[in-house]
């Protein structure tokens, strides 16, 4: 069906139809690449756009630089067509344009918009009529419809006449073995209904259900909820699980209790803090522009200072437990298990084993990090002194033993042969040890 000859230059819903739309991806991470491979096994003729030349030139070999998301449904598929670049030139000849660029939060907490604003001006040098521009990355209210629109419309083309906007959020859980892309249901919102209908037919190609929404704020607004109820029900959590422990009450056993209840309840689980792009930074974006309308969101804000404050009760348990067997904090050698934010998976985005082995280097400990996953630390944002640091394998050669992400390795070590403290933050150790601290 995907044939040049069916294309139509002025009838994007036919090339849609017919796969012959151009797609390209602004973005080629966490949620651009699987969005990748799901327009290539439909039979579009995709481009990827990053960048990063090196992340380029690996997708160029077919090869992928997350662990969990490979490339082989498009190496196996001899039609597949995707070409990744660094060349944004090339949007002028693409039909469709999602985006999926980070969103991050500044030093002051709040929105940093620069990649979407950079990258929605570069769309805009080369912008046609007839594009379908959709937003991916999560963002607050009246982003597409107000800031994206006054930018794309400097060049005098109209959103909704000569070319259709929308927003459409990522809801990607990494290494989630019961939901992919495909089967998670897409919301999407339209600047107006051609707009809609243009996304929806695009993302019908590729996605179980989509579920259209009256606009782009409403789409906006659900993907924040999502995040805030999860930011907030996590807060909840965390702050039980330290009144539990001033009660010596095993936090983890009550909620496996709480949670037979058939309806009414949901189970959340405490950690060491939160971590991914998602929880720990969008809610801010909700507050962020609340401060516009004179609102304060104090559950919102609340659950952050709790969650925040998680790194710093872990490390009042390190403190205790070295306490415990005679040796300060200066000195000691730590072994932190896990540097990725979530279990089996190579994401490190906003993890918080960072927060950890910086608060306890700076109380003079010597940490090292164990991930299967993640051999060495790339280059972060915010914690850059951390990059060309390398996994060390597991040993009872430290003071103290620290397990802040669940991965399934883990629960196969016998901790007890160490005869050294653990403290576990994420209720890996199942059997009885005479030093192990719930954290």
């Amino acid at each position: 069906m995907n044939s040049r000859n069916s294309r139509n230059p002025k009838n994007l819903l036919h090339n849609i139809k017919t796969r012959t739309a151009r797609v390209g991806i602004i973005g080629l991470g966490y949620v651009g690449l699987p969005l990748v491979i799901e327009f290539v096994k439909a039979g579009f003729p995709v481009t990827g756009f990053d960048t990063d030349p090196g992340k380029v030139a690996m997708l160029k070999k077919g090869k992928s630089y997350i662990k969990h998301i490979q490339l082989s449904a498009i190496n196996k598929q001899p039609s597949a067509d995707f070409t990744p670049t660094t060349d944004f030139s090339q949007l002028q000849i693409m039909d469709c344009i999602l985006i999926c660029v980070p969103t991050p939060l500044n030093r002051n907490r709040e929105p940093d918009m620069s990649y979407v604003f950079n990258t929605t001006e570069m769309i805009a040098k080369y912008l046609r009529k007839r594009q379908l521009i959709v937003l991916e990355s999560t963002t607050y209210p009246g982003t597409t419809d107000e800031d994206m629109r006054r930018i794309l419309e400097e060049a005098g083309l109209k959103a909704g006449k000569d070319f259709y906007l929308a927003f459409s959020p990522e809801r990607e859980d990494p290494n989630n073995r019961d939901f992919n892309l495909r089967t998670t249901p897409k919301v999407i919102g339209g600047y107006t209904q051609k707009c809609l209908a243009h996304a929806k037919a695009l993302y019908g190609t590729i996605i179980d259900r989509t579920v259209p929404v009256s606009s782009t704020r409403a789409a906006e607004a659900a993907k924040l909820l999502e995040n805030i109820y999860r930011a907030v029900n996590i807060a909840l959590v965390n702050e039980l699980k330290m009144l539990f422990d001033k009660m010596d009450i095993d936090i983890w056993e009550v909620i496996e209790a709480a949670k037979t209840k058939p309806f009414g309840f949901q189970a959340f689980y405490p950690g060491p803090g939160l971590g991914g792009h998602c929880i720990p930074i969008d809610p801010f974006y909700l507050t962020w522009k609340a401060r516009q309308y004179d609102f304060a969101t104090r559950f919102i804000e609340l659950a952050g200072e709790i969650n925040t404050a998680m790194p710093d009760f872990v490390v009042t348990k390190a403190v205790q437990a070295l306490n415990d067997h005679g040796k300060p904090v200066k000195g000691s050698r730590i072994l932190i298990l896990g540097l990725a934010y979530k279990a089996n998976v190579d994401d490190d985005r906003e993890s918080p084993s960072y927060r950890l082995i910086e608060k306890l280097e700076s109380m003079g400990a010597k940490v090292r990090y164990n991930d299967p996953y993640i051999p060495v630390i790339r280059k972060t944002r915010e914690f850059p002194q951390f990059a060309g640091r390398r996994s060390v394998p597991v040993s009872g050669r430290y003071d103290l033993i620290l397990v802040a992400t669940a991965h399934d390795a883990y629960r196969a070590i016998d901790f007890a042969s160490f005869g050294v403290p653990v403290v576990d933050t994420r209720n890996v150790i199942k059997e009885k040890l005479r030093y192990c601290y719930q954290a």
